[in-house]
């Protein structure tokens, strides 16, 4: 295994995602790609019509962080990172990304919905896995979202 893609979200799951792929890009002395992937488009319902207004997605800091918070988890455990942030739909970006870089193992949380949920909501990570013919790793959260320390950003981005 010498390359391996962690799609990153900022969610508890894709945390531990982000820890579990750097681990085994560790033991496998493997090169990792980091991707975060944000909307092109933001959509807020416009006022009692039942219409929803679609304006153009501006990138801000929020966007960055989760993909900051994987270079610093890479920086502590000395595994040299590719970081992306890339616009457009997460499962046909992540798909895509992997395609292009020949990525040997795709590693993605998993919120944890549950059967009928993802269902109904639709799931990042089984989507990923459907669409794909490369191995993924879906990583459940271990902990519940509220419990995981926030990082001390060192202003590091590399994107």
């Amino acid at each position: 295994m010498k390359r391996i893609l962690i799609a990153t979200d900022g969610s508890a799951g894709s945390h531990d995602a982000v820890e579990l792929g750097l681990d085994l890009a560790g033991e496998h002395d493997a090169t990792v790609f980091v991707v975060h992937v944000v909307p092109t488009v933001d959509v807020a319902p416009w006022s009692g019509f039942g219409m929803a207004v679609a304006a153009p997605h501006d990138i801000s800091d929020a966007d960055r962080e989760p993909i900051e918070d994987a270079l610093l988890s890479a920086d502590e455990r000395g595994v040299r990172v590719v970081a992306e942030l890339l616009p457009g739909n997460p499962i046909h970006e992540i798909v895509a990304f992997a395609d292009a870089h020949d990525v040997d193992l795709i590693v993605i949380g998993s919120r944890g919905h549950g059967a009928v949920a993802s269902a109904v909501l639709g799931s990042v990570s089984l989507g990923v896995l459907r669409e794909t013919q490369r191995p993924v790793l879906i990583v459940r959260a271990a902990s519940p979202a509220g419990e995981r320390a926030p990082r001390k950003s060192r202003g590091v981005v590399r994107v």
